[in-house]
Order: structure tokens, then sequence, then C-alpha cells
């Protein structure tokens, strides 16, 4: 099996890593690992086997099965989701914390607009819990890109 590793810097308290260009709508769990490689065209599928394979850390974490694609802030705030979920849970419900700041950081967020961007998720999350990392990226992505796209960049 491939092991990915993953190089970041954790700088008081905040998981900082190189920006790079990924594609824009990525879904690592769909778009990303042995999933995307054996079902392409289906992203439910592709998410199902990577979660089967590894829990999904080589598809959140690899760019070497899907050169390319799975780089940038979506990828690498994937992985701080799935390497940090219980805390950003815990976080999450307290509305603040370290973790969470960390990774709306990663996403590339501006500081300004974290604690309303932490509302809007804690909203979601307080009338349908995610029950794993995807569907906890799922929420931030959303909130990220439908009501906050001018202080967080598209990825």
């Amino acid at each position: 099996m491939l092991k990915a590793t993953v190089t970041a810097v954790v700088l008081a308290g905040a998981f900082i890593a190189a920006p790079l260009q990924a594609k824009e709508g990525l879904n690592p769990w769909q778009d990303c690992g042995i999933g995307a490689m054996v079902f392409p065209e289906n992203g439910t599928a592709a998410a199902i086997s990577n979660i089967i394979w590894d829990l999904g850390t080589t598809a959140v974490s690899s760019n070497i099965s899907s050169v390319g694609s799975c780089e940038g802030a979506g990828a690498k705030t994937a992985l701080f989701i799935q390497q940090t979920f219980p805390v950003l849970e815990q976080e999450i419900a307290e509305g603040e914390g370290e973790y969470v700041t960390a990774m709306l950081n990663v996403r590339g967020c501006d500081a300004s607009s974290h604690g309303q961007i932490v509302n809007a998720i804690r909203s979601d999350f307080a009338t349908k819990p995610a029950q794993n990392p995807q569907a906890l990226y799922a929420i931030v992505e959303s909130k990220v890109t439908t009501q906050f796209a001018a202080t967080c960049p598209v990825i």
C-alpha cells in the first residue's frame, strides 16, 4: 500500500500549508485517491471505496494516485478535518477554538470572517450533525462557497 506524507507546520496553534492550485469544486473523498481511479464517473462509489480502503486518508492526503487534482486548500482542509475531527466537533459546538481557526486558515478564509463562518457552520451542525470528516467537510465547503465566497478563495 502506498503511504503519502503531508508536510505542514504547526505555528502558534495554526496549521500552515503552502498554497497550491486545485481543481474548482474538489471533493477529495470523491475526486481523489483509489476510489476516483476505480470509479471516475461515480463520486458516491469513489467516496465509499476510499472510506472502505483506509477511511479516506489516502484520498485526502495523496496526489500520487490522482496527480494534479488533489492539491490545494480543499485537499489540505479535508486532510486537516480528517486528522482533527473529534476536536473540531467540540470546538464547533463551543463556537471557537484553535483548531477551527486553523481549519479556516488552511482553507484560506480571511480572519475577519472566521466568527461568522463558524456561526454558519454551527447552525448547520446543530440541525444535522456531521457523523464523519467528509460530512463536516461538506458543511464547511457549502457555507464557505455560498455565504463567504468574498472572504474565502474559490478552490
